[in-house]
């Protein structure tokens, strides 16, 4: 039988991924000034987003989420947070004027701030230091004092969360498309993408009209947050009580939260906290995972099996997905039954190290990964329910290939600026969504 959830029962279990704060005094300080802040998300919000991801398990509905790999303080400016939107925003148009349903957008913004790390400590000419983990836990910069965790970041994640989340809002409320949000459409991307210049056209014709007509429909959607729960004295002190349901604990530091491939262990920490949360959670797999594994995982997250509670973020890789996929759809819902939405991160899978020492991504396996994943939900009779992506909207040179033809040797410039993983530059993210809209999965 499982225990009795509470809101520290996660610090009873094995927990990966979470520094060691020397200062537990100060650290207890800092959550409980977080705790005593307003809530970033309220439960409506949380449980709007339920309703449209119910659509989407309903086959009503698509998802398209993505965002930075990991968020930086230092980018906490208008051009950074409004690129990021903008990106978001043209991919989920694109997808929903050529298919006709609703895009459900959901951003990796607004509190990404924590990463998992595949080792503890890094080594640089020959000085071992502990991992850059994220701006919430330390700094990047290499030398001690920076890498040394610090909880007094987790205030500061905290309000660069509110700060985003302000512009955000005033952005996603606005009436009427900008012409401006269709810029990207430029000269230059259309050079790269001819084939598609008569849907771009045909995009660009319908705001015009909506925009002239003030029809209804040119109302931006709702536009929702999320991040990986991984530092989980920062999630716990932003739990709130639903007013509705004094027996609900909602995390309000975003609308979805999602446990990444290294903290999925059903026995630990970050399994535990997640099970107790009302928001709509995910579990990101890899080829790592067995289907009676993954049902085991989701008979304890989502143990009413509710629609809309639960996504699965698939993450196996290019080579690796035909082998791997349809085995977990037969096994979760034709022989389970249970209710997931299906959601593809092709990404991570496909990761790795150029011959210059930098961490890349082929555009090409990326873009594979992606189309097989429809492929196999058509196959098998399930849904494809969401991409899942790592992108910015500026214009870097961190994954090889697509139809700018970036190359490793374009990895050197001053446009490699991640942080942790590759991104896609905005001109790849819309290839990349243009190269699926033919796929009639959804």
């Amino acid at each position: 039988m499982t225990s009795k959830w509470k809101p520290d029962s996660w610090q009873n279990k094995s927990a990966s991924q979470i520094p060691t704060y020397v200062d537990k005094k100060k650290t207890n300080i800092v959550k409980n000034k977080i705790l005593s802040y307003p809530p970033l998300i309220l439960a409506h919000e949380i449980k709007s987003l339920k309703k449209q991801l119910k659509k989407v398990c309903n086959r009503k509905a698509f998802i398209i989420h993505g965002g930075d790999c990991a968020e930086s303080f230092s980018e906490l400016t208008l051009n950074t947070i409004q690129n990021n939107f903008t990106l978001l925003l043209q991919m989920s148009l694109i997808l929903g004027l050529v298919h006709k349903k609703p895009i459900v957008q959901i951003g990796r913004i607004a509190g990404q701030f924590a990463k998992p790390r595949s080792s503890e400590f890094e080594i640089l000419n020959n000085k071992s230091l502990y991992s850059y983990r994220g701006d919430i836990i330390n700094k990047y910069k290499f030398d001690k004092n920076s890498r040394k965790p610090d909880p007094l970041r987790m205030e500061k994640a905290y309000f660069h969360s509110a700060a985003t989340l302000n512009l955000l809002r005033a952005l996603s409320e606005k009436s009427t498309f900008p012409k401006k949000q269709l810029s990207i459409f430029d000269q230059n991307f259309l050079k790269f993408n001819l084939e598609h210049e008569l849907i771009i056209k045909k995009i660009h014709y319908i705001f015009e009209y909506l925009n002239v007509n003030k029809n209804k429909f040119c109302k931006l959607g709702k536009f929702y947050i999320s991040h990986e729960a991984l530092l989980l004295p920062y999630e716990e002190a932003m739990l709130k009580l639903d007013d509705s349901n004094v027996e609900d604990y909602y995390d309000s530091s975003a609308h979805l939260l999602w446990i990444g491939e290294r903290t999925r262990d059903i026995n630990g920490a970050h399994v535990e906290f997640m099970r107790g949360i009302s928001n709509p959670i995910a579990i990101k797999c890899s080829s790592k995972i067995l289907p009676e594994e993954l049902v085991k995982l989701i008979d304890v997250l989502n143990p009413k099996n509710e629609t809309g509670r639960l996504i699965v973020i698939t993450r196996f890789g290019y080579n690796k997905i035909e082998e791997f996929l349809p085995n977990l759809i037969r096994k979760i819902e034709q022989i389970e039954g249970r209710n997931v939405i299906w959601c593809c991160d092709p990404m991570h899978g496909n990761t790795f190290t150029a011959s210059n020492g930098y961490k890349t991504r082929n555009f090409i396996q990326v873009l594979s990964e992606a189309k097989r994943f429809f492929e196999i939900h058509k196959n098998e009779g399930s849904y494809a329910g969401g991409i899942h992506l790592e992108m910015t909207g500026k214009h870097v040179t961190e994954c090889i290939g697509g139809k700018m033809n970036i190359s490793e040797k374009n990895l050197k410039t001053d446009c490699y600026k991640t942080l942790c993983d590759p991104r896609f530059n905005s001109y790849q993210a819309l290839e990349f969504v243009l190269q699926l809209i033919d796929q009639s999965s959804y």
